[in-house]
């Protein structure tokens, strides 16, 4: 593409599940319930980690910056979408769509450095727990939070500057729900988008290093493990692992394979509900999945939602 032919954007046309209207509000109406169970779920892990005394411990700590986490990552994207439905209309301002990226990559960036500073502290719980106090004392939880929104920021900022700092050529649709920076590049003039790609592989050598990071703590954790004696022992310690491996595992393989397959220049609904599972499931599933094998947090939820009934009644 010429750069002679780019035009100045001041706005781009996302594409939504379907061209018909009724399937459109269907989809609307899926994703309205997925964000409420979501929302609920998360909301409910942040109470119980705040208001139950049994729950202040680094472990809850991080499990509710993850809650609050997860509730900016699925609000970047799908009010904006469940509105555009209703409404029947797909227009986002420029302005929008680079306030929209920058979120996006800054919750994604930002939930990937808060599931390996997780993993290191169930590393350190497990393999050493005498020192597991002093390690993970209130500055390292802290400097850790501080890490983990840093390097949020940063990536989305440099993501969003190198997208937003090319010219667009052509027409203005975005194949996707919600400004996504693959399908921005693919409206890029030229060879502007080799800027992004620089971005784009130091933040995924980042990614690496965090998976890296994950994938050592988990080896160290599973080789103490299994070698407690007591059948007991470790079945606690599992109970208290597999849930956050779970959680690392469904954000990772689904975000890996959504940015490594081949993108096409007319995404099927198969590309969009693929698209679906990086950017829902994982906060829609991870309050279940935290709460279904941790006995302290159901019990946790079930006295805040005692507390709430008993409040409503009074």
């Amino acid at each position: 593409r010429n750069m002679a032919n780019f035009t100045t954007v001041s706005g781009f046309l996302l594409m939504g599940f379907s061209a018909k209207p009724e399937l459109e509000v269907l989809w609307a109406s899926l994703f309205l319930v997925l964000y409420l169970v979501a929302l609920t779920g998360n909301t409910l892990i942040i109470a119980a980690t705040s208001m139950d005394d049994s729950l202040y411990s680094p472990m809850y700590f991080f499990l509710k910056h993850l809650s609050f986490l997860d509730i900016c990552y699925i609000s970047v994207t799908v009010p904006r979408s469940i509105c555009n439905s209703f409404r029947h209309t797909s227009n986002i301002s420029l302005w929008e769509c680079i306030l929209q990226c920058l979120a996006f990559v800054l919750c994604a960036s930002a939930e990937l450095a808060m599931l390996t500073v997780m993993s290191y502290d169930r590393y350190v719980a497990i393999c050493l727990p005498l020192r597991y106090e002093i390690i993970m004392n209130v500055n390292t939880c802290i400097h850790g939070i501080l890490a983990v929104w840093i390097s949020g920021v940063v990536s989305g900022v440099m993501h969003t500057s190198a997208t937003f700092s090319i010219h667009f050529c052509g027409a203005n649709v975005i194949h996707q729900f919600f400004c996504e920076v693959p399908q921005l590049l693919k409206l890029a003039c030229s060879n502007e988008y080799v800027r992004e790609l620089g971005v784009t592989g130091f933040v995924s050598l980042v990614a690496f290093l965090c998976f890296l990071s994950i994938g050592f703590s988990y080896t160290r954790i599973f080789s103490t493990v299994l070698r407690i004696p007591s059948a007991e022992g470790r079945a606690k310690a599992f109970a208290t692992c597999l849930p956050h491996l779970a959680v690392v595992t469904l954000f990772l393989s689904t975000g890996v394979f959504e940015f490594l397959k081949p993108h096409s220049d007319s995404p099927t609904a198969l590309d969009f509900l693929l698209t679906l599972f990086y950017t829902v499931l994982p906060p829609t599933l991870n309050p279940m999945i935290y709460s279904l094998r941790n006995k302290a947090m159901k019990a946790a939820l079930q006295r805040v939602v005692k507390r709430r009934k008993a409040y409503l009644f009074c």
